[in-house]
C-alpha cells in the first residue's frame, strides 16, 4: 500500500503542475489577446450585436444581388477546385522527395545498400523536399494570395495560386506520411522477385496509398472552399471580394445574401466531397 502511494504521488504532482502551467498559459494568452468577455456579454455589447443582426435581415433577394452572388459563387467554386488540383500536382512529386523510405532507408534498400555519396545526396534531397513543404504550408493562404496579387494582379488567378501553393505543402506532408506507413509485405514480395525500386513504388506503395491520397485531397477541397471565400478580402476574387465591398459600403442586406450563398456552396461541396469519398475510398 505504501509503495502504491509513493508511486501515485509523483503522478498526481505531475498532473497538478501541468494543470497549473496550462492555466497560467491560458490566462497569459487571454491577457495578450485582450479578451474582454465582460464587455461582450454586457448589456450594451449584446444590444449592439442585436442591432447589427437586425440590419442584416431581410437578405437582399433582388435580381441584381442574386446575379452578383451567383457570379461570386461560381468564381469561388472554380478557385477552390482548380487550386485543389494544383495542390495535388505540387504535393505528389514533393511527397516522394519527403519520404525517407523511398529515398534512403527501409525495405527498398535492404540488400541493396547505397554508396556513401549516393546516401548523402539522397538525404540532402530529402531535407530540401521537407524544407520546401514546410515553407509552402507555413505561410497562410491569405498571405500567399496577397503576394500573388502583387505578382499577377487582381482577380481569381492569384487565389488559385495561393490555394495551390499552401495546400500543396499540407498535402505533400500528409502524402509522405502515408507512403512511409504502407504495409511492407507487398513491397517485400515484389523485392523478392527482383523488381526495381521504381517498380516497387508504382505497383507496391502507390496502390496502397492511393485511397488515403484521395481522401486527404477531397478533405482539403472542403477546406479550400471556405478559404477561397475569404481570399477576396485581399483582391483574389470570389465571394470574399464582394463581402469586403458590402461591409465597407454598409450594404448589410446584400452582405446577408452573400453569407447565405457561402453557406449554400460550402454545404454543396461538403456533400459532393462526402459522396466522392464514399464511392472512391
Amino acid at each position: 500500500m505504501t509503495v502504491r502511494a509513493a508511486t501515485a504521488r509523483p503522478g498526481r504532482a505531475w498532473v497538478l503542475w501541468t494543470s497549473a502551467g496550462f492555466a497560467a498559459l491560458l490566462v497569459w494568452s487571454a491577457y495578450g489577446a485582450r479578451v474582454d468577455l465582460a464587455s461582450l456579454v454586457s448589456g450594451e455589447g449584446l444590444r449592439q450585436i442585436a442591432i447589427y443582426v437586425r440590419k442584416l435581415f431581410p437578405p437582399d433577394l433582388s435580381a441584381a444581388a442574386l446575379r452578383d452572388a451567383g457570379i461570386g459563387a461560381v468564381e469561388t467554386f472554380a478557385i477552390s477546385l482548380i487550386g485543389s488540383l494544383l495542390a495535388v500536382a505540387i504535393a505528389l512529386p514533393l511527397s516522394l522527395l519527403a519520404t525517407r523510405t523511398l529515398l534512403y532507408r527501409g525495405i527498398l534498400f535492404e540488400g541493396r545498400p547505397l554508396g556513401p555519396s549516393a546516401h548523402v545526396a539522397r538525404v540532402t534531397l530529402f531535407a530540401l523536399g521537407k524544407a520546401v513543404l514546410n515553407l509552402l504550408r507555413t505561410i497562410p493562404e491569405i498571405v500567399w494570395a496577397l503576394i500573388f496579387v502583387f505578382m499577377v494582379g487582381l482577380g481569381p488567378f492569384p487565389g488559385v495560386l495561393a490555394l495551390g501553393v499552401h495546400t500543396g505543402g499540407v498535402l505533400g506532408k500528409l502524402f509522405g506520411e502515408v507512403l512511409e506507413d504502407v504495409d511492407p509485405a507487398p513491397l517485400e514480395a515484389l523485392q523478392a522477385t527482383g523488381a526495381s525500386r521504381f517498380t516497387i513504388l508504382v505497383y507496391g506503395a502507390l496502390p496502397q496509398a492511393l485511397p488515403q491520397f484521395v481522401s486527404y485531397a477531397l478533405y482539403r477541397w472542403e477546406v479550400n472552399i471556405r478559404a477561397a471565400a475569404m481570399l477576396g478580402f485581399v483582391g483574389a476574387g470570389g465571394l470574399g471580394q464582394r463581402i469586403y465591398v458590402a461591409i465597407n459600403l454598409f450594404h448589410e442586406h446584400q452582405l446577408m445574401t452573400l453569407i447565405l450563398t457561402i453557406y449554400a456552396i460550402v454545404t454543396l461541396v461538403d456533400a459532393v466531397s462526402a459522396y466522392l469519398r464514399a464511392r472512391l475510398v
